[in-house]
């Protein structure tokens, strides 16, 4: 609103330098900028985000499969970070045997959210196309997050470009104002404002 009442101010005054209209208008288009191309550009970072990922969710789902498996012994209990996980996010390590997708008997080393397995417990893994264990696959809740994440993240590093071409710009000006300023003050000489008083 500022470079709005700027330039309107700016319009018609006979003290109004070039810097001050050019700084008027840099504002200005800054404004647009910042409220029309920077969700603009946001919108289209997400959109692109959201369909690699969702994309992304569909392979995983395709090539990723759920198998019952069985514990056969524990090994470790990892005790969670308390910075990234809550207390009841339990994991523990523990040597499970499963069928794979193709039917052949695998066994292994795995981590499980029980708690305290206990031999013969059975708890869901997912597998790739070998039986392989593999990180469950992104849901598309979460990918949608991460979508709407990376267009914030967008539209705000937009808007900070924007705004840091104008302080730029702006600062130029000032200092094109000020050199012009030194040179008016070198002209009137450094007898200004005695002339004619005989010193």
């Amino acid at each position: 609103m500022r470079a709005i009442s700027g330039l309107w101010r700016w319009r018609h005054n006979p003290l109004r330098r070039g810097t001050d209209l050019v700084e008027a208008w840099v504002a200005l288009v800054a404004l647009l900028l910042v409220l029309v191309g920077a969700p603009v550009i946001g919108c289209l970072v997400g959109s692109v985000a959201q369909d690699a990922l969702q994309r992304s969710v569909r392979e995983q789902l395709h090539a990723r499969h759920p198998v019952t498996a069985t514990v056969v012994r524990g090994l470790s209990r990892l005790d969670p970070d308390p910075e990234i996980s809550p207390a009841r996010d339990l994991r523990s390590r523990v040597l499970a045997q499963w069928t794979a997708p193709d039917g052949t008997r695998r066994h292994g080393p795995v981590t499980t959210g029980l708690g305290s397995p206990h031999p013969g417990d059975h708890f869901t893994l997912w597998t790739d196309a070998h039986g392989d264990a593999v990180t469950r696959p992104l849901d598309s809740a979460t990918a949608t997050t991460h979508a709407v994440l990376a267009g914030c993240g967008a539209a705000a590093l937009a808007a900070g470009l924007v705004e840091g071409i104008r302080r730029l710009i702006v600062w130029r000006l000032v200092r094109r104002r000020y050199a012009r300023w030194d040179q008016a003050w070198d002209r009137a000489g450094p007898d200004w404002g005695r002339t004619g008083t005989g010193s």
